[in-house]
């Protein structure tokens, strides 16, 4: 396995350490809801439909028979015109003494006449659209009444009289008969509630299937969740494992070759990066030598300068002052190439932090141009060298670029964490830094005015100054002072330096 992750300090993404909370309407969630949404609606419409057939079923069966007994009944019934209402009445009797499926009580009209098997001679349930079916059709009609929650079946036929030629001549005696159909609504009662009673556990049981496909649908989102957050954290070789040939197995894929290809991508940048690094540092070892012996013979020409005449002293006097920056710049090559390689160590000792200041201004003569405001008797273990190099860095730049007087600062501090730590703040009386340049004024090379293509600076000082304070587990930061000028903090640990074991693994 091809351990691709990038060189240097900053191995891993930096986690954000913001909560994971879990969503309330998330994927599973969805997933669960939509299954069971299909389920209820499957077992609903499944429901309804069972419940109809068979509702249409039982009032069918004993609507069927209630009519055709009733129409048996009144075709044998022969009256004698004009009607006898006692006749009548007897022989209402006897039809409903022959209901089927369930009793019914028979009504007979004949013009004004209203008589009855029952104890009122007309019916309240019978409607006048069955009186006029009856009426106009020689069959007859029959129609289901609901009145006070009791349903009934009314039926209405007509008696009619056979001429000698067979043809039916309608009496005008109307015959109704009126029956509860309680049972068979309390069978399609019972068959609603049943149908109700099993789609609720069928819901609860499709609660199982529905888990189990969210579980196999989010296992590879998690999968590819996990190793993108892999991906993210520079771990470059991570694959997922491909199941099945769907749409899932398809995006598995797609993402294992985009992988790949990112992770060709960037080890072919570092590679590249590598050469360049390497190139830098031994053109920079390769000049270094000759580099020392140019200005050991620019020294001599330069003290000998007031002894020639004036454009040839001018001349010496710049070959030497080039000289000298090309020999810094390549010393600040050569260092920053130390940091990229992770070979920069760190020679700690204990040091009082405001003499250690003042030493650094003293030897670069700065003193009568930088204002000082040391707090004396702090004591702190780093690497002189390297402090050194920081200050002169962040003071050089400020009596270059910014404005006299330059101020440095020390004191003692405490982050945000409560770690104790050394504050170095170095500020100009300049006109500050742009806003749109702070995010870059560590970046190498970095130019702050495009315009100036050539300064005393190597443009890698402040980036030089950022790898030493992160080398002593501290931190460097740019920003402009209320008053205006640039001001530049430095704090480094009084008591742990993280950095310092890293370095000198």
């Amino acid at each position: 396995m091809t351990d691709a992750r990038r060189p240097g300090a900053a191995t891993r993404a930096p986690r954000t350490g913001r909560p994971r909370r879990a969503a309330p309407f998330g994927l599973r969630t969805r997933l669960v809801l939509a299954f069971l949404l299909v389920a209820a609606v499957s077992a609903g419409t499944t429901a309804a439909l069972t419940y109809r057939e068979a509702r249409n079923a039982v009032l069918a069966g004993a609507q069927d028979t209630a009519v055709t007994s009733f129409r048996e009944q009144a075709e044998t019934l022969a009256p004698t015109l004009p009607v006898d209402p006692d006749m009548l009445r007897e022989t209402l009797f006897v039809i409903a003494a022959k209901a089927k499926p369930h009793p019914w009580i028979v009504f007979a009209e004949y013009g004004s006449l209203r008589v009855s098997s029952g104890t009122s001679p007309t019916s309240s349930v019978v409607t006048p659209e069955l009186r006029h079916t009856t009426l106009s059709t020689p069959h007859g009609g029959f129609q289901r009444v609901v009145k006070n929650g009791i349903p009934y079946l009314t039926i209405g036929m007509p008696v009619v009289t056979r001429t000698s030629a067979g043809s039916s001549v309608p009496t005008g005696l109307l015959l109704f008969a009126v029956m509860r159909m309680t049972d068979e609504q309390s069978d399609v009662d019972a068959l609603l509630t049943a149908a109700r009673n099993g789609a609720l556990p069928a819901l609860a049981i499709a609660l199982v299937p529905a888990l189990i496909a969210a579980r196999s649908v989010l296992r590879p989102v998690r999968a590819l969740n996990r190793a993108a957050r892999s991906m993210g954290s520079g771990r470059l070789d991570t694959r997922i494992q491909v199941r099945g040939s769907d749409e899932l197995a398809d995006l598995a894929s797609t993402f294992n070759e985009s992988a790949g290809l990112l992770e060709h991508s960037v080890e072919a940048l570092q590679q590249a990066e590598a050469r360049a690094r390497r190139f830098a540092s031994d053109v920079s070892h390769e000049l270094r030598t000759p580099l020392a012996g140019m200005l050991a013979v620019t020294e001599v020409l330069d003290e000998d300068a007031d002894g020639l005449d004036p454009d040839t002293a001018r001349a010496v006097r710049l070959i030497s002052a080039e000289t000298g920056k090309l020999a810094v710049l390549v010393e600040d090559l050569m260092e920053i190439s130390r940091f990229d390689a992770r070979a920069a160590e760190l020679n700690t000792d204990e040091v009082d932090a405001a003499e250690t200041v003042r030493k650094t201004l003293d030897h670069r003569h700065w003193g009568d141009r930088v204002r000082t405001e040391l707090r004396d008797g702090i004591r702190i273990r780093l690497d002189p060298r390297r402090f050194d190099l920081v200050v002169a860095n962040l003071v050089g730049n400020a009596l270059r670029h910014g404005g006299e007087p330059v101020t440095v600062r020390l004191d003692r501090g405490t982050t945000a964490e409560g770690a104790e730590v050394l504050i170095t703040e170095v500020t100009d009386n300049g006109p500050g830094i742009r806003p749109e340049v702070l995010p870059h004024i560590f970046d190498r090379f970095y130019k702050a005015d495009a315009a100036r293509g050539r300064s005393a600076g190597s443009g890698l000082g402040l980036a030089i100054t950022q790898e030493n304070v992160r080398l002593h587990g501290g931190t460097v930061r740019a920003a402009n002072g209320p008053q205006g000028g640039a001001v530049f903090t430095v704090e480094l640990p009084l008591h742990d330096r993280p950095g310092t074991e890293e370095a000198q693994e």
